[in-house]
């Protein structure tokens, strides 16, 4: 093909054929605790109603829709047929057609949507399922492709230093069908950062030079769709939870990685006193009976270099979360109803009727 004339490249959708590594589905046997809350008797009013809630994290839940993360690119020249390892690509996002027209390399300082970890050309393969005049494989096929060849690449690429609980998802750009029946079979795999719907957005820097933690910055309030969240909202917005901190285990954790026991007890400090703070007292998330929840990390994240965790609040249910409406910090809305704060707490510490013939409590 000569270089005037226009190929196309997109990228499948992350979760056909499986779930999506930013997204993948949350259940009782991937969230490592459930949602417990501490009894509210049992508490002095200055502490927060907290949740331990080790196992949530972004990259536990499913995405919105099967094609979702298409995103077609028409490729002029040598540009992306010559990108190699190490590369970065950017283009104009389009609102109209999905094809696009001016894929560049970029300096990887600048942002980009795509860093190419390896190259793949499907004209090298033998048989005739990609040769001359072959079918469209299609999204799926595509994605079997990324699985089989750009996972691998990846690995390769990065080592031990891709987060696969991070924010980074493995890629692939291949052509589109129209690209396809000009004869182009050049695909590239790589690296991008998609939002919930599957939109890939720009990021600045090589992967391996970053911290890859999954998180967004304080007052972000995450969307919600059939209980499940999704991307960030105006708080003013129908929302699962609503980020209050970020925390940064390495001032704490400097050496191995912590256990989730130890992050956890030190969590619960940390994020509580955010949470006091971020809503001006002590008292608030009790009697907005909403629930302090936080991330935790775990080895391979860990071994990547990511140390940063969110502290965020919403209201778990038994399929994922209530619908918040309005900002913490003011009035909400849970499921459409204003929450009623719960009876206050008496002074001290409420204990348990001793069982006959036991001792009593110290201090009682």
């Amino acid at each position: 093909m000569s270089s005037d004339q226009s190929n196309s490249a997109e990228s499948p959708p992350e979760n056909a054929g499986r779930p999506r590594k930013t997204l993948p589905a949350m259940s009782a046997n991937t969230t490592r605790r459930s949602l417990a809350f501490i009894a509210a008797g049992a508490v002095v009013a200055a502490v927060a109603t907290v949740a331990i809630a080790g196992g949530f994290n972004r990259s536990e839940l499913p995405a919105l829709s099967s094609n979702s993360a298409l995103q077609a690119t028409s490729v002029r020249g040598v540009a992306f047929a010559s990108a190699t390892a190490g590369d970065c690509l950017d283009w104009t996002p389009s609102t109209g057609s999905s094809d696009r027209t001016d894929v560049t390399k970029v300096d990887c300082s600048q942002e980009h949507r795509f860093e190419v970890t390896s190259g793949l050309d499907l004209s090298m393969y033998p048989g005739a399922e990609f040769g001359p005049g072959s079918r469209y494989p299609g999204a799926l096929r595509f994605a079997s492709l990324r699985d089989e060849h750009c996972v691998p690449s990846v690995g390769n690429y990065l080592g031990a230093k891709f987060d696969p609980d991070g924010k980074f998802s493995v890629g692939l750009m291949f052509p589109s069908e129209s690209g396809w029946g000009m004869g182009e079979r050049t695909l590239r795999c790589g690296l991008q950062y998609s939002s919930a719907d599957g939109t890939l957005q720009p990021f600045e820097g090589r992967v391996a030079e970053q911290d890859q933690s999954n998180i967004w910055d304080p007052g972000s309030c995450i969307g919600i769709s059939q209980g499940v969240p999704t991307d960030p909202v105006d708080c003013a917005q129908p929302h699962a939870f609503e980020v209050i901190s970020v925390v940064d285990l390495a001032t704490r954790f400097q050496g191995p990685m912590p256990s989730v026991e130890d992050q956890d007890e030190y969590l619960e400090d940390v994020c509580t006193q955010a949470s006091n703070e971020y809503l001006d007292s002590a008292e608030a998330l009790r009697n907005k009976t909403l629930t302090l929840f936080w991330d935790n990390l775990q080895l391979d994240s860990w071994l990547a270099g990511s140390r940063q965790i969110n502290c965020s609040i919403g209201k778990e249910t038994a399929d994922g979360f209530s619908t918040v409406t309005g900002s913490a910090k003011g009035e909400i809305l849970i499921d459409g109803v204003a929450p009623v704060p719960p009876p206050p707490i008496g002074e001290g510490r409420s204990l348990p009727t001793p069982l006959p013939g036991a001792a009593p409590f110290p201090g009682a």
